[in-house]
């Protein structure tokens, strides 16, 4: 444990960052890891797999999503996170982030030269491509060194087109696979591009690696977690609420029309959103009132709890269908010796359901069926059992944040050990 934890704070150079040494020395040894069967042995890029799962990236992702950079793309960023309220969301980052960063350092044979640029989720929809390129070719892009995309779903399963293709050497493209990783220099010796995303959601963890620690994150990061959570309580549940940025980073432009994201990913699974505001409170704005205390309803019956606002409902919700197997079968577990809940009301008095514009059909079309969880019959009883469940996973996510914390901010390098390891350390 104490090597682990030198390991990263050793790691940050007290000098300028080593120049980039030539593509024949970064590629000498053999890596420890097998190459993907779909292709032979090239330099670069690699395919691996399957290195990870990631269900619980995905919940992430839909649960706290913004527009992101190009048309039809949204994204999920680790300082998103921590803006919102969401930093304890960044732990199930960690392993993963630690794990690709080895493998690309083991190929390229840069062992512990590395540091991690970004760090985000990015779902492709209908609509979205982008045509030949390198990951470095703009000026502020320049430091970056290395690249890994992470498929976190299935070609043709989960989404039609988006293969990506390289312009010179092989693999020619790559077929996206849950798990695999494929890793590649940012430069121009591989020239890439997407395919035009035909239908469904496509969605990777994206990482990039520059030798340039004036780029680092993992500084940025721990500042503002520094800002936001060294003095707060760590059994205090309202810190793990999340607190929604400006409205305009959730509304997606499609031709002439739009749709709030939170609300369109609700409502695409059944969901509508309810405000208990009165009098003028009422008439405000919708897109306003995400922000503002809600309740969820399905058909004619609206769930008995309050929700802090639109993107508290929206990560519940998201919850309870990553979870929807658990928790099926601890209630098996459970019935006939536990009455029903009735975790609903059916009368509507008092609220009002958000009047927010949103086509369904261009809903489906841009996020596709990716979406629905029709495989799962809902339960209100399930549901309540759910927000439960999720009350304890954000809790201890947020605890072991509150631990880990100043060992990052006194290594300035965000890294996960078992904080109860940490306690038997004499860093």
């Amino acid at each position: 444990m104490r090597s682990q934890l030198q390991r990263h704070g050793n790691r940050r150079p007290s000098a300028p960052p080593p120049p980039s040494l030539p593509l024949s020395r970064r590629l000498q040894g053999t890596p420890n890891f097998s190459l993907s069967p779909r292709v032979s042995f090239n330099p670069h890029p690699l395919v691996l797999n399957p290195v990870l799962r990631g269900q619980e990236l995905e919940f992430i992702h839909r649960s706290c999503s913004t527009v992101g950079y190009r048309p039809n793309v949204f994204s999920t960023t680790l300082s998103h996170l921590i803006a919102t309220d969401c930093g304890h969301l960044i732990l199930p980052f960690l392993s993963i982030r630690d794990r690709i960063k080895e493998k690309v350092e083991g190929f390229f044979g840069c062992e512990f030269e590395l540091f991690v640029e970004f760090t985000g989720l990015i779902s492709w929809c209908k609509g979205a491509y982008i045509g030949w390129h390198s990951d470095d070719n703009r000026p502020y892009l320049e430091h970056r060194d290395f690249a890994a995309v992470c498929y976190l779903n299935n070609h043709e399963e989960h989404f039609k087109g988006g293969l990506f293709r390289f312009k010179d050497g092989g693999p020619s493209f790559v077929t996206p696979v849950a798990g695999d990783v494929l890793m590649y220099t940012a430069d121009i010796r591989n020239i890439h591009s997407v395919d035009e995303v035909l239908d469904g959601e496509r969605l990777t963890l994206t990482l990039w690696f520059t030798r340039n620690n004036e780029h680092d994150e993992d500084a940025k990061l721990i500042s503002l977690l520094s800002q936001r959570l060294l003095n707060c309580e760590v059994e205090t549940l309202k810190f793990c609420f999340p607190s929604p940025p400006p409205d305009n980073m959730y509304w997606f432009s499609h031709d002439q029309f739009g749709f709030d994201i939170r609300n369109a990913r609700l409502n695409i699974l059944g969901f509508q959103l309810f405000s208990s505001c009165n009098g003028a409170d009422s008439s405000s704005d919708p897109l306003e009132l995400l922000s503002k205390p809600l309740r969820l309803g399905r058909g004619d019956e609206i769930f008995h709890k309050e929700f802090a606002n639109g993107l508290h409902a929206l990560q519940v919700v998201q919850f309870y269908y990553w979870k929807a197997p658990l928790i099926s079968a601890a209630r098996r577990k459970t019935e006939g010796n536990i009455k029903p809940r009735q975790p609903f009301v059916t009368e509507k008095k008092g609220v009002s359901k958000l009047d927010l514009p949103c086509d369904h059909q261009i809903v489906k079309r841009v996020l596709g069926h990716t979406c629905e969880m029709s495989d799962y019959s809902f339960s209100w009883d399930d549901f309540d059992l759910a927000i439960e469940m999720w009350e304890e996973y954000v809790k201890s996510l947020h605890r072991d944040l509150i631990v880990l914390l100043p060992y990052w901010v006194s290594n300035q390098s965000i890294f996960f050990v078992n904080p109860s390891e940490l306690q038997k350390c004499d860093i």
